[in-house]
């Protein structure tokens, strides 16, 4: 039992690097096998249809997003910090690529090609980021660390864009330090103490 988690890990882990590379269209079970050394077959055993497998995955990695989330808020009170240690956490996996980049944000630039089942996994991370996002603007603003232009909700939505595109335009133009570029004048703009 334990050979058989081991190995749909393998599975997810394999197709999360070939959707970061490449997107949903860009890898087939013939990539897997071939990158873990298993026939097709056994992919399939694990996971059906593509479409589960990348179901999976987003599921998956929405719950180590989640996990992440609340340990920033553990580490750190003050909302300022939670949203500074947020930028640092991307900002250092797009510099020295000691993370993969946010598979739901390459899913999502595919959603018109994705079976619905991923689409509404997809659409359903973003939805937890936002709300997670909202939440620190929302504490920010009652602890008088931030003062907001807009809703929370709204704020939320504009600043989760303008990390997103950081991050797009840094892999890009292969300029890790463009994302902080973007990402620390968003930011120091919602901070109350600089207006």
């Amino acid at each position: 039992m334990k050979s058989t988690a081991s190995t749909s890990d393998k599975i997810l882990d394999i197709a999360q690097s070939l959707i970061v590379a490449g997107g949903y269209n860009g890898f087939s079970y013939a990539d897997i096998s071939a990158a873990i050394g298993i026939r097709k077959a056994s992919i399939h055993h694990h996971f059906p249809t593509k479409a589960e497998l990348v179901t999976v995955l987003v599921d998956r990695y929405r719950k180590q997003a989640e996990a992440g989330l609340q340990s920033l808020r553990e580490q750190a009170a003050n909302p300022a910090d939670q949203l500074q240690f947020y930028a640092n956490y991307w900002h250092t996996c797009i510099r020295d690529a000691s993370q993969p980049f946010c598979v739901c944000a390459m899913l999502a630039s595919e959603m018109q090609m994705l079976p619905e089942e991923v689409v509404s996994r997809v659409r359903a991370h973003f939805q937890s980021l936002a709300a997670w996002l909202s939440s620190v603007l929302q504490a920010g603003v009652e602890q008088g660390v931030f003062r907001l232009d807009k809703r929370p909700e709204e704020q939320a939505q504009m600043l989760m864009a303008s990390v997103h595109g950081a991050m797009l335009s840094a892999r890009a133009l292969g300029d890790p330090e463009l994302f902080i570029a973007v990402i620390a004048p968003e930011i120091v703009r919602l901070r109350a103490a600089d207006r």
